[in-house]
């Protein structure tokens, strides 16, 4: 079964999914072995591999990964050179939130023929920036300033399943102040049918509840885990436990 056929029974089911991110730039070497060991240990749903200010092949990084844990690793690009056969997806991220079209098909057009030939199930999302009251580096790189208004939230989403996207990202940025708020949450939910992803600046059980009970089908937590790996198992049991 490919994976995103798995997101979609879970959606079904009402069974939330919880992934772990790694940036291989900040994560790598020994420090990134111990980590996959409690990767493998806490068994997430995902390891999503990738950061926005990354420069060079995330390849090395899902090698090591694949050879400590059976945990599913999916591709999160911030640009055309983040791609691996060796991943077993990869989430084809388009930011729809913002205007600029190197992010909404340029660097898509890039690395279009690589993707294809690898084989690798290739997942198209609707990325969408939202404003979590602290710069991200997707923000930055990209050039684009995250959204706050809701309604424009709203129909942006919508725009996006129209699309044809396949899955929607709620996207605070790495090292939010504020996660995403429940309201807008609950809204992109209503009015979406597609699952929902929800990241950036979760950093308690709480914040992993309010969005799961907003109507968050998949959350990610990445930064945090850089000064708190440990965390890692009481946030993946909270996640597989939810109800």
């Amino acid at each position: 079964m490919m994976l995103f056929d798995n997101i979609l029974q879970a959606k079904i089911e009402n069974r939330k999914l919880f992934a772990v991110l790694i940036d291989p730039e900040k994560c790598f070497g020994e420090r990134l072995i111990e980590f996959a060991k409690m990767i493998d240990e806490a068994q997430p749903d995902f390891v999503f591999v990738g950061g926005s200010q990354l420069k060079s092949s995330v390849n090395q990084a899902v090698e090591t990964i694949k050879d400590i844990t059976n945990v599913p690793v999916v591709i999160f690009p911030g640009n055309a050179m983040q791609t691996s056969e060796n991943a077993d997806a990869i989430l084809f991220l388009s930011l729809i939130s913002g205007r600029n079209a190197e992010f909404l098909i340029g660097q898509h057009v890039k690395c279009a023929m690589e993707i294809k030939n690898s084989g690798i199930e290739v997942i198209p999302v609707g990325y969408i920036l939202i404003d979590g009251k602290k710069q991200s580096a997707a923000a930055q790189v990209s050039e684009t300033e995250p959204l706050n208004d809701l309604d424009e939230i709203v129909k942006t989403a919508v725009a996006g399943e129209l699309l044809s996207n396949k899955m929607i990202y709620l996207e605070a940025g790495s090292g939010a102040k504020e996660p995403v708020n429940q309201q807008i949450i609950s809204e992109v939910r209503e009015n979406i049918s597609i699952p929902l992803i929800v990241g950036g600046g979760l950093s308690s059980v709480n914040d992993i509840k309010n969005a799961l009970k907003s109507g968050a089908d998949l959350i990610v937590i990445g930064n945090f885990f850089e000064k708190m790996p440990e965390k890692i198992f009481e946030f993946c049991n909270f996640a597989k436990n939810f109800i």
